[in-house]
């Protein structure tokens, strides 16, 4: 590991709440704000700095750490770190942090909110109150009292999901491979045999990696035995559009909430393209969807702030 020269110069190459720069200063650091930077000039100028704070806006490969010759840490203000080549530099001695302790509230109360909007049929009741119209039958919606609910991935998001589904009596089975001997009274550690066999809603709250990237595909939807509800807040790679809106269209899947989408850029700001199986989406009134916003409140992008604090202040 980089040995720690403190203070440190701090590039913040993109947006973040103002209590991590003033937190920074306040610690003796000097801390340089270029929330437009490209990843050109990024190369040009990283090696004038001893940490850098991120988001998503360009990658951080080989090419780029190679530059950062005197970087010690890269801070991302968000949860997912695939953005960020983290073997490479971790062998360069330069620490990789994130915030996933921040956002696990705000992504864990929109997937129970999209999911109740979802089964309430709420999105398109309103939609036709607002037009004047009055339909009851066709509106009921279905309780998620007595479901089984299964999550993908329990880390911070997933934990912090099955907490929030406490008073709705459901049934909570959790998988995550990585992980043993977390089952609680709020979830039950499982496999996916139980989920395809049981599960009637199955939540994503997984990392984009090779082994999850297009994890939902044709042949993973068609072995559940009942027909699901999915929700993804995870990342949008981690569905294949196209295999999900033909199980949408068969009736294999029920409905869905995504907030994440394919075909977002590598920012998340905005889609790349509105391609048929995007649009087959758009056009469902099984499907509620949101721009990339699950993890984005204004108590969670203050949090983030203040644990990538802490989280540097250890560094040193």
């Amino acid at each position: 590991m980089k040995p720690y020269f403190y203070p440190m110069n701090i590039l913040f190459a993109d947006t973040a709440h103002p209590f991590l720069e003033e937190a920074l200063t306040k610690a003796g650091h000097t801390c340089f704000y270029d929330p437009e930077l490209n990843r050109s000039k990024a190369k040009e100028i990283l090696n004038q700095y001893g940490g850098v704070v991120i988001r998503s806006r360009f990658k951080f490969d080989r090419e780029l750490l190679d530059a950062g010759k005197n970087l010690r840490f890269i801070a991302r203000v968000g949860a997912g770190m695939e953005n960020i080549d983290q073997a490479y530099a971790e062998s360069l001695g330069i620490v990789c942090l994130n915030a996933p302790e921040g956002n696990r509230n705000a992504v864990a109360e929109q997937a129970l909110g999209m999911l109740l909007m979802l089964f309430n049929n709420l999105l398109r009741a309103d939609a036709e109150v607002r037009k004047g119209i009055w339909i009851r039958e066709e509106n009921r919606g279905i309780e998620l009292c007595g479901k089984t609910l299964a999550i993908i991935g329990y880390g911070n998001t997933g934990s912090t999901f099955a907490k929030r589904l406490r008073g709705f009596d459901v049934k909570v089975l959790a998988v995550d491979p990585y992980k043993t001997g977390f089952g609680d009274e709020f979830v039950q550690e499982s496999t996916m045999d139980e989920v395809f066999r049981e599960a009637d809603v199955v939540s994503l709250h997984i990392p984009l990696t090779d082994e999850t990237r297009y994890l939902v595909n044709e042949n993973w939807l068609n072995r559940f035995e009942k027909n699901i509800y999915l929700i993804n807040t995870a990342r949008g790679k981690c569905l294949n559009t196209t295999d999900f809106v033909k199980a949408l269209n068969s009736g294999k899947v029920l409905g869905a909430a995504l907030d994440v989408l394919e075909y977002e850029t590598v920012s998340f700001e905005q889609l790349d393209q509105i391609p048929a199986p995007l649009q087959a989406l758009i056009d469902s009134d099984k499907t509620v969807l949101s721009p990339h916003i699950a993890g984005w409140t204004h108590e969670s992008n203050r949090k983030m702030a203040e644990i990538l604090v802490g989280k540097i202040g250890e560094l040193v």
